[in-house]
């Protein structure tokens, strides 16, 4: 049985990562790190970046790059492209995980709102991706995942333009793996489904505050329709991630992986 730190995960790759101050984005900067994989991450706020360095092993530190970015601004996206380009150099794996899924009524939206939701879910990584793939073809070798959202498949009135969004990253993806598979370059998206993550925390403690019940038992009325009867942690999902980064992953491309507990078990 191997470790962690000896996966086929590629030593001495270089990947970036979005989104990465908690959550899912953070698990996996932490897990490419571990099997010997230098990353670039990035996400809005510097105290996040902060903790997830520190939460990395002292030997492994000097192999994370952390960025302040807002990736759903064109300019602060290209510079962030910039600084990792000089710093880090050409990327060989890119993990597109940053998005924001705001609950709003359809009527009420405009079309600002629109447009500044699929800037920072779908751009974002169309400019990440597109800013590496020539890299990736040159040398025959490449990763790309699309971290979406089951919504992607079943979406709920209150997150339409987030799954919208979100599907939008999964047909990119496909499209993409379709174009470059011949190059080595595979392009997969993974979905979650329910994720306990701050988000969640944050979530689940405004509806228990206005409801008058507890956390616990707003978290517990989610998951009685999940297979599993729980959320899954960041750490299930990175797995997944790390998968497609890997050389076991060498004939998935164009997958669209539910990673769910169960909870798309049965719908198309």
């Amino acid at each position: 049985m191997t470790s962690d730190r000896q996966s086929d995960v590629q030593s001495g790759r270089r990947a970036l990562v979005t989104g990465a101050s908690a959550g899912i984005g953070a698990a996996v900067v932490r897990g490419l790190v571990a099997r010997g994989v230098t990353v670039a991450c990035c996400a809005r706020a510097q105290q996040g970046l902060t903790e997830l360095v520190a939460s990395i092993d002292e030997v492994d530190r000097d192999r994370v790059r952390a960025y302040v970015a807002d990736m759903g601004d064109a300019a602060s996206t290209a510079s962030f492209l910039d600084a990792v380009a000089t710093d880090v150099g050409e990327v060989d794996i890119v993990v597109n995980n940053v998005g924001a899924s705001p609950s709003r009524n359809f009527l009420y939206m405009s079309d600002d709102e629109w447009s500044s939701l699929f800037q920072l879910n779908l751009m974002s990584a169309v400019r990440c991706t597109r800013a590496f793939l020539p890299h990736m073809r040159r040398q025959r070798w490449g990763r790309v995942v699309m971290v979406s959202t089951g919504a992607a498949k079943n979406p709920d009135a209150s997150l339409i333009d987030y799954a919208a969004s979100k599907a939008a990253m999964v047909s990119v993806a496909k499209s993409l793996a379709r174009k470059y598979g011949a190059d080595n370059v595979l392009v997969n998206s993974v979905l979650p489904g329910l994720v306990h993550t701050p988000m969640w925390d944050r979530a689940a403690g405004e509806v228990a505050e206005s409801s008058g019940t507890d956390v616990e038992s707003v978290f517990a009325a989610r998951a009685a329709n999940v297979p599993l009867g729980r959320f899954g942690t960041p750490e299930e999902i990175a797995h997944v991630v790390l998968f497609l980064c890997s050389e076991e992953a060498s004939y998935v491309n164009g997958a669209a992986i539910d990673v769910d507990g169960g909870r798309a078990s049965g719908m198309f």
